[in-house]
């Protein structure tokens, strides 16, 4: 991995391939590892940037609550360091959020964007307090409990004894997470907006894609938009996870979605 400080933060990140360049953003308790099997399936074609996001994997963990806003300049930081003028941006779960704030900012530099099992929606009341329960299990009991009961509600139902291997790696990569890195992105997610308007308003191509089985974001909770410029994907039989629970299968759709970006280009 390489590394550049981006904001008074160190931020980590995979740079794999040459060509357009693609930006994968990971989600809560995971990092740039996530898309492990995803990254060699595009990289043939594309230059694949995935960093770890602030709070995550070997990027720096300040102590405080983070914001999305913050989460997202981090990374439009990091993609102007690196001299990448334009790019197509695809964010999972958390990494979504922080997607749909880049693209209200900085849609300038964007080809195209999309939501992988993430959604445009603000948290409920209920979600809110929830956020709460998990700084507060994480400070009390520390990111490992925490992880074991986060990880195997990833996965669906079906997948969850017959993906063993990947739920245990999900899991290995949450334990690197720094406790106050988690913290703060629990606390940044708890107050981030509504953003249906940025994916209703926007004339870039956009990507979203469900999991037939998500148990954390339903498909209607991503499928929030119509129109002629939004594609949308369900990956049959994933949860939340299909970056481990279908990889080929979601390749294929990325891979379609940057196909019909290179088209209208060009």
């Amino acid at each position: 991995m390489e590394k550049l400080t981006i904001n008074g933060a160190m931020i980590a990140y995979e740079d794999q391939g040459e060509g357009d360049v693609l930006v994968l953003l990971h989600g809560f308790c995971g990092s740039s590892a996530y898309w492990e099997h995803v990254m060699p399936l595009l990289s043939k074609q594309y230059r694949v940037i995935a960093p770890d996001l602030r709070g995550h994997g070997l990027s720096d963990a300040p102590l405080g609550a983070y914001t999305i806003e913050q989460m997202a300049d981090d990374v439009a930081g990091l993609l102007k360091d690196l001299a990448v003028e334009r790019y197509t941006l695809l964010g999972h779960s958390m990494g979504g959020y922080v997607t749909l704030s880049l693209a209200q900012r900085y849609a300038g530099r964007l080809n195209g964007f999309g939501l992988i099992h993430s959604t445009a929606y603000p948290d409920s009341e209920e979600a809110k307090e929830k956020r709460l329960q998990a700084v507060s299990v994480i400070g009390t009991e520390g990111i490992t409990p925490f992880v074991d009961g986060l990880v195997p509600g990833l996965f669906a139902p079906a997948n969850a004894a017959s993906h063993e291997t990947a739920l245990d790696r999900v899991k290995e990569i949450g334990y690197k997470t720094p406790p106050q890195g988690a913290s703060g992105a629990a606390l940044a997610m708890r107050e981030r907006i509504d953003r249906r308007d940025v994916l209703s308003a926007t004339t870039l191509p956009v990507l979203l894609v469900a999991g037939e089985d998500d148990r954390l974001i339903p498909i209607e909770r991503t499928f929030t938009t119509e129109g002629s410029n939004v594609t949308k994907a369900v990956i049959k039989g994933a949860g939340h996870m299909s970056m481990y629970e279908a990889p080929e299968q979601l390749a294929v759709v990325i891979n379609d979605f940057l196909r019909q970006i290179h088209e209208v280009k060009e």
